[in-house]
């Protein structure tokens, strides 16, 4: 077999994105970003209030987290000792979903099912302590209404999650059905957040000059403390929900992607950027070349991960995991074409969701200038994924210019389970004022 090098062209330029469409997607999200703060239903950002600040490092005491973030989740219990310290006393994780075994994402799943599993994990994570009083915060990480701390209702499951009955429901009213029926009557819920307020609050609680918080991984998705300049409410966390961001040119492959998607239309962000799809772009680009087009391959993100970390020059790993995956050998030279395929559909990625950071730097400065900070990131994308970083930093230059060195990432420390447990903790100290 050998690619049509036109063809293979092609595919390439229509994942590229040029420094000049760089800048328009960071101007479109920061105009979003203002439109949905201003209420116009013509941004396709929620931004949905936290309702919280940021940490101020000092906070103490025992602490539940629920992790809700995706089909893994844990239960932990944090010991917070100020000064950004903090330790783990126990730590429960089990997924939603076991072939052949259970299914709690699904349709055919209910809320109360899904709601009765957490639970069972929440007494687990104490040794069935149904004494001790506990306050915890809950991440959840799916797109939510909130009118304060505590009262969260889902407004859409993504992330392909279809359990029935929690669309339009507060969520921890449901959790705190299913702690009851548990005999956890000690356990209180005071605070449900999404997983990118967690992992703002878990980074600014031990870096401090965090302002920015963000999802690379499965899903995607950003938060940022708005200043709220000029203006008589204090600064607050408020969550994008900025994987449904939509002003974007999407090509061939991932109109195809959105056609065949649980929820068609929605997330166009997400579907472009996110580990949980770029795969399947890979795939579909992939069959194209092999003269398939129309065919879904069964590609992953970690997939990709490894045809980047061989950087040999016959990119054997591309070959063996192609020929796996599809059952076709690659020639030395369509093995290296493919690596570029996959480099291609990551860049992309990478640079993307560093315009929606640029754009959000450029709303928090204002009037003003860029100050230095650091930008949270947590998520497997982030962590493990191949010329991440280097894609990140090669952008901020483009649009930032001098001011790129004053911007750094950094993965998120303790991630969403620590920023659970600060919500719990700073919705305490609130309450109690």
């Amino acid at each position: 077999m050998a690619f049509d090098q036109a063809l293979y062209d092609e595919i390439l330029a229509a994942f590229a994105v040029d420094t000049e469409h760089l800048r328009e997607a960071a101007a479109d999200f920061r105009q979003d970003m203002r439109l949905g703060l201003a209420g116009s239903p013509d941004s396709s950002l929620r931004m949905l209030p936290s309702y919280l600040g940021l940490p101020t490092g000092e906070e103490r005491g025992d602490y539940l987290a629920l992790d809700f973030g995706g089909t893994n989740v844990r239960v932990l219990l944090y010991r917070l000792e100020g000064n950004g310290r903090y330790e783990v006393l126990s730590h429960v994780a089990k997924p939603l979903k076991v072939d052949g075994v259970y299914d709690f994402i699904g349709a055919q799943a209910t809320g109360e099912e899904m709601f009765d599993f957490l639970a069972g994990l929440v007494n687990e994570a104490v040794s069935a302590d149904h004494v001790t009083p506990y306050l915890l915060g809950h991440t959840f990480s799916f797109p939510s209404s909130q009118t304060n701390i505590n009262d969260a209702r889902l407004i859409i499951w993504t992330k392909e999650f279809a359990a029935r009955g929690v669309e339009g429901e507060i969520v921890n009213e449901l959790l705190r059905a299913a702690l009851v029926r548990q005999g956890l009557t000690n356990v209180t819920p005071n605070a449900v957040i999404n997983d990118t307020v967690a992992v703002l609050l878990s980074a600014a609680y031990v870096h401090g000059d965090t302002k920015i918080g963000a999802i690379y991984a499965t899903g995607h998705n950003t938060c940022y403390l708005e200043p709220y300049v000029g203006m008589a409410q204090p600064p607050m966390i408020i969550n994008m929900e900025s994987g449904g961001f939509r002003k974007l040119l999407p090509n061939r492959f991932d109109a195809a992607l959105d056609e065949v998607s649980e929820k068609k239309g929605e997330q166009r962000l997400e579907k472009m950027v996110a580990g949980r799809y770029m795969g399947a772009l890979f795939g579909m680009a992939l069959a194209e070349l092999m003269g398939k087009a129309g065919r879904a391959y069964d590609f992953t993100s970690i997939d990709l991960s490894r045809m980047l970390e061989d950087t040999g020059e016959k990119a054997q790993a591309a070959a063996t995991i192609v020929e796996t995956v599809t059952g076709e050998m690659l020639s030395a030279e369509d093995a290296v074409r493919v690596r570029g395929l996959a480099r291609s559909i990551v860049a992309r990625s990478v640079r993307l969701i560093a315009a929606t950071f640029v754009g959000t730097l450029w709303q928090i400065a204002g009037s003003g200038e860029i100050r230095r900070q650091h930008i949270a990131v947590d998520g497997a994308v982030y962590e493990k994924m191949p010329l991440v970083k280097e894609n990140l930093t090669r952008a901020f230059f483009e649009l930032l210019g001098a001011d790129a060195p004053k911007v750094d990432t950094i993965l998120a420390v303790g991630g969403s389970g620590l920023g659970a447990a600060l919500a719990a903790a700073m919705t305490e100290r609130a309450e109690q004022r």
